[in-house]
């Protein structure tokens, strides 16, 4: 790729980029979000968005031709395969039929023989090979008759990358963050089968935060930082410490803070007996208290109902138990019962349940305020008739567009165009807003940079020390909640395994989560 240039309405967000990639060679692409990694590689996979938003600048050489990539159709014939950060997979087909979708072998018929092509039946036999084949390269079990929509999070992304590798033609193949919803053993089993492919002579790009995974797997890697390359080497010419530094352009504090002792005060939260029926994270007899003020983690192995406690709770999914939020007890059922008592939630998925992806970042950081607390409206006749206070909206927004430093062009700017990153911090924006006294945050750093990650802890942390505001956090980076929690629970089968202080050794909250016993 050379001299790439790309703008957003007038704003340009890929300033001259140069990249080289070598047959059977796997690049690290990295930076925050934002930086441009996404926008790049929607340019060489020929996505949508670039064409309908004015195309971009630059050329891009396939072994040494000059290729013209204006779809993603353009790509496929090129050999260009991409995974990307969201699943595209349809939830009512079955792992096989998404793998083959728009490719499936097709049979002979008597009737398409005799009215022609059109009336050909699916070669079921064909697909299940095909399909098994690919799903063996990538290396761990799938069901292939399964539907995508009763699969765990870990097989989808599974499925997602057999489609690719499905392809006769492929050479190039695009990975965007493919381990940020994967548990540690099903991230090494892709880090494996990733190296597997590049034997093969497959060429990889490689999109990951993590950058242990970037310094393990790669041959090189790229640093972008606000569209432009500021860094190619080696992968053993540069440390994990250097690859931060240009990434954000600062050190990362990760200091551990010092847990308080919480348990002389009050409770004001206490769970009872919660049972909650969310698929792939059932909660069955998960009980604990909440001290006021503190921040209380939640960790566990994936697919072990710590997702299910906040979602439960806040109503999201069916579930029973007694929940009592100030000696007062929450309707579970009713998701207005915890709103009203001020109790806000991030969700871990921030584009399906945090965000209004086609509404801008005002209505997005307001809206749900604007409904439960009635604020930045603007009251007449005696209060019979109220309007929005777009004055009021748009210095909310603007606050914590600074506060959090949301990369975007303005407050106008729809949720839906920016990194996910960025997007991570309007949920978070939108929760703040709430003012509550209670917040549920889950999975809050998922899939963001180091920059970002550092940034939103902090505001947690901040939020925390300034309000008094209780903050249960639920996260499957144990680092990440030693590094904020006062306590943390450990979820095994749906209910607590222990809890213990956020400075005890990691190894023992590693114990917890196989099946150990707390002391």
């Amino acid at each position: 790729m050379k001299n790439i240039k790309k703008s957003y309405y007038g704003t340009a967000v890929l300033h001259d980029i140069n990249m080289e990639l070598s047959e059977g060679e796997i690049i690290g692409l990295v930076g925050e979000n934002g930086a441009g990694k996404s926008t790049l590689m929607n340019i060489l996979f020929g996505d949508e968005v670039i064409a309908s938003t004015g195309g971009y600048e630059g050329d891009i050489f396939i072994n040494g031709e000059k290729a013209q990539i204006n779809s993603s159709f353009d790509a496929l014939n090129y050999g260009i395969g991409m995974v990307h950060q969201e699943f595209s997979l349809i939830p009512g087909f079955t792992a096989t039929e998404n793998i083959l979708f728009n490719r499936e072998p097709t049979k002979k018929s008597l009737v398409s023989s005799a009215f022609g092509d059109r009336l050909d039946t699916l070669d079921r036999k064909k697909m299940k090979e095909i399909a098994d084949d690919a799903i063996d390269k990538v290396g761990i079990k799938i069901d292939d008759d399964m539907l995508v929509q009763s699969m765990p999070v870990g097989h989808k992304q599974f499925t997602e990358i057999a489609r690719e590798i499905s392809k006769e033609k492929l050479k190039v193949l695009i990975l965007d963050e493919p381990t940020a919803v994967l548990t540690e053993k099903e991230a090494e089993t892709m880090l494996k089968s990733i190296k597997n492919l590049a034997s093969r002579g497959i060429a990889i790009i490689f999109i990951s935060h993590r950058l242990n995974e970037i310094m393990d797997i790669c041959n090189k890697v790229t640093v972008i930082r606000d569209g432009v390359v500021v860094k190619t080497s080696d992968i053993d010419k540069i440390t994990v410490d250097e690859i931060t530094k240009y990434m954000i352009g600062r050190e990362v504090d990760t200091k551990h803070r010092e847990p308080r002792n919480v348990e002389g005060k009050d409770v004001i939260m206490s769970i009872k007996n919660l049972y909650v029926d969310m698929p792939g994270e059932n909660v069955r007899d998960f009980s604990i208290d909440v001290y006021d003020g503190e921040i209380l983690g939640i960790g566990g192995l994936a697919g072990q109902g710590k997702l299910g406690i906040p979602n439960g709770i806040m109503g999201l999914y069916d579930a029973e138990g007694d929940v009592s939020y100030k000696n007062e007890k929450i309707n579970i059922s009713e998701p207005m019962s915890s709103l009203k008592k001020d109790i806000a939630f991030v969700s871990e998925d921030r584009r399906g349940v945090g965000l209004l992806l086609d509404e801008s970042l005002e209505w997005n950081i307001s809206f749900l305020t604007m409904q439960v607390k009635d604020k930045f409206l603007k009251k007449i006749l005696g209060k019979l008739m109220s309007f929005r206070s777009n004055e009021e909206i748009k210095e909310v927004t603007d606050h914590y567009i600074e506060a959090l430093n949301i990369k975007c062009t303005s407050s106008k700017q729809k949720a839906r165009e920016l990194s996910g990153g960025n997007q991570q911090k309007v949920c978070l924006a939108k929760a703040f807003a709430m003012q509550p006294k209670f917040l549920f945050v889950s999975e809050p750093t998922r899939g963001i940079d180091v920059g970002a990650k550092a940034l939103v802890l902090d505001a947690l942390k901040g939020y925390n020390e300034k309000y008094g505001t209780t903050i249960v956090m639920v996260s499957s980076e144990i680092e990440e909640l030693r590094q904020i929690c006062d306590r943390i629970a450990i979820v095994s089968d749906g209910k607590v395994a222990g809890i213990y202080k956020a400075t005890e050794p990691v190894e023992k909250f590693g114990a917890l989560m196989i099946g150990a016993k707390a002391a």
